[in-house]
This record gives structure tokens, C-alpha cells and sequence, in this order.
């Protein structure tokens, strides 16, 4: 009978992605998540005074909101699995928004960048509850990317015409 691989299961070595992650690492890239959530919120808040009608004022919200429900939810997990708050944050000032156009290029790379240190995290996080939280919060960052990248399609078409 031929065999898928050339050896039994019990000889070979296990497969280990390039992005696995200890508990240990996932539980600070968290604590990290925190701050990042934060800045991200308040950069949002310049974005929005700086958008150009109420329907994108209004998807720039809902972002910033869901954002503020991420920090929540990072310093409960965070809670419950340390036994500690996140304590250290720095009260660094988030980046000043030049442009709406430049700030929507900016939002847009930041969820991207968001998904990859989110996804550490998820790989250095035990099974149930807290790698289900986190796979939601990737979900949502991901349709923020979305979300950013219409409003600058429409906006760099509305300047070209």
C-alpha cells in the first residue's frame, strides 16, 4: 500500500509556524494592545474632524468605537489570564494627522499592521474563549482595512474629478 509520507506520523517533526508565539510573548504583545488601541482611538478622533461629510464621519466613528471595545476586551483577557491589570502604558501622544487623505493611508496600513501582531497573539493563546475574542477582533480590524481603503478610493476619486 503506498503511503502519503515517507515516514509514520511518530517521526516527524512538528510543524511550527513562522508567526507561533509562546504564552508568554502573547501575553505582552497583548499588554501592548492596549496602548495601541488607545492611540489608534484618539488618532481617530483627528480623523474625524478632519472628514469631509457625515456618512464617512459616521464609518470613522464606528471604527474608533470598535477600537475602544478592543482595549476593553485586551485588558480583561489580559485580567483574567495574568491575574493583573495592564500597568506600564505609556501616555504617548498618537500621531498627528496631516492630511485626511494621508490620515486615511495611515489608518488603512495601521489595521493591516494590526492583523499581523494580532495574529501572535492568537497562536500563543490557550483554546477557547480568548482565541475566539481574539479572532474576532482580527475579523473587525480587518473590515476597519476594508472600511479605510473605500474612503480612500472615494476620496482620491473625488479629488481626480
Amino acid at each position: 500500500m503506498h503511503r502519503m509520507y515517507p515516514y509514520p506520523y511518530w517521526f516527524r517533526a512538528q510543524f511550527v509556524p513562522v508567526w507561533a508565539t509562546t504564552t508568554q510573548e502573547a501575553l505582552e504583545l497583548m499588554r501592548n494592545a492596549v496602548q495601541g488601541e488607545r492611540n489608534d482611538e484618539l488618532f481617530y478622533d483627528q480623523l474625524i474632524k478632519l472628514a469631509p461629510n457625515q456618512e464617512q464621519i459616521d464609518v470613522i466613528t464606528s471604527i474608533r468605537n470598535d477600537e475602544r471595545g478592543h482595549n476593553q476586551m485586551f485588558r480583561q483577557m489580559y485580567r483574567e489570564l495574568t491575574g493583573h491589570e495592564v500597568t506600564g502604558v505609556s501616555n504617548e501622544a498618537p500621531d498627528n494627522v496631516n492630511s485626511y487623505i494621508a490620515g486615511l493611508q495611515q489608518a488603512f496600513q495601521g489595521e493591516l499592521s494590526a492583523v499581523e501582531k494580532y495574529r501572535k497573539i492568537w497562536f500563543g493563546l490557550p483554546y477557547g474563549i480568548y482565541k475566539d475574542t481574539l479572532y474576532g477582533i482580527i475579523l473587525d480590524e480587518q473590515k476597519h482595512a476594508a472600511k479605510y481603503n473605500n474612503l480612500l478610493i472615494q476620496n482620491l476619486a473625488a479629488n481626480q474629478s
